[in-house]
């Protein structure tokens, strides 16, 4: 499948402004140079959801902006369906959408289908086609009811879907989202993923760009995510991938009827955290590879016990950095 996001050794450094203060007392000293990204490289296929991942400070944000023209690399290129972002730009605008969670963007005493309108006509669309477009992407992102409230009155996943809807206005073939659920509550979190995944990508076939520092998230979400720690790509891969090939050991919550004692063996830590009657709740530390796994849950119902749920607990962000930093190589393979 071709890419329709490519990154070759991309880096940016910023220079950071030296204060009156200090050109005053230091006039010949060197302003403080500060690598945002550093060397990164990966490649996102047309159609795919591709996920960065990382803490804030990673590069996530410049990296998007990047792609979408609006920083300029210091080193290395990236393009965009072919398009390069520094000799090109015109062409990637036309192709890619930007979409952040900075709500100060929209004008306030507008109601939500004339911000649409009138950034449409930025866009360069004239006035019929923008009415035209604003009106299918409101049904589109699931506003009708609310469209024509003050974007003052819009809760914040409101603000977030007409944020998706204005990067959608000139129909892009990729659509890059910088934490798009931020602040939302875990329902309005959940209503937003699912509009991601069903609607831009299984509906519209877009390839769409997701800068998140949550794992579960990018777990639901992506095909395959790239980790950025302070500008450098640590892994490149699915989540289950980039997890699998850690050192330590798997996380399992394990809910057991009937059970005695619990098995014991040095390939595994079972803690009973609660027992409620005849279930008693489990969690359970693994040897990774499968094999423990598999002679625990037969031990198990050898002891006559009743296994109800088995599910994995994914390690957290911070986690998945802990293990990277204790494997040995550190860095991904790109």
């Amino acid at each position: 499948m071709p890419a329709a996001i490519r990154a070759e050794d991309l880096t940016k450094i910023y220079v950071k402004r030296r204060s009156l203060r200090e050109m005053t007392l230091r006039p010949l000293g060197r302003a403080e140079r500060v690598v945002a990204l550093r060397e990164v490289s990966f490649e996102a296929c047309e159609g795919e959801t591709f996920g960065l991942l990382g803490p804030n400070g990673a590069g996530k944000t410049t990296l998007l902006k990047i792609l979408a023209c609006l920083v300029l690399p210091s080193g290395g290129r990236a393009t965009v369906n072919g398009a390069d972002v520094a000799r090109d730009d015109g062409t990637v605008r036309r192709s890619i959408g930007f979409a952040t969670s900075d709500e100060r963007s929209f004008y306030w005493r507008l109601t939500g289908r004339e911000n649409l309108e009138f950034f449409a006509s930025l866009y360069g669309l004239d006035a019929s086609l923008a009415r035209r477009r604003t009106s299918e992407l409101v049904e589109t992102i699931e506003l009708q009811e609310v469209a024509d409230q003050q974007f003052m009155n819009f809760s914040t996943g409101m603000k977030q879907r007409l944020a998706i809807a204005r990067a959608l206005l000139h129909d892009p073939q990729v659509l890059c989202l910088d934490e798009p659920t931020r602040s939302l509550d875990p329902i309005a979190a959940k209503h937003l993923r699912t509009f991601i995944a069903a609607r831009l990508r299984r509906e519209h076939g877009k390839t769409v760009l997701i800068a998140t520092h949550n794992l579960q998230e990018a777990e639901e979400m992506c095909d395959r995510v790239a980790i950025l720690d302070r500008g450098r790509l640590l892994r490149l891969g699915s989540v289950a991938e980039i997890t699998s090939g850690l050192p330590g050991r798997e996380h399992y919550v394990l809910t057991v009827a009937g059970l005695g004692e619990p098995p014991r063996d040095p390939r595994w830590t079972l803690l009973v955290e609660r027992r409620d009657g005849d279930l008693a709740r489990l969690l359970a530390e693994v040897e990774r590879g499968g094999g423990a796994l598999s002679d625990l849950l037969r031990r198990v119902l050898d002891g006559r016990g009743t296994i109800v749920s088995c599910s994995r607990r994914e390690p957290s962000l911070q986690e998945v950095f802990d293990l990277m930093e204790a494997s040995p190589g550190g860095e991904a393979g790109r």
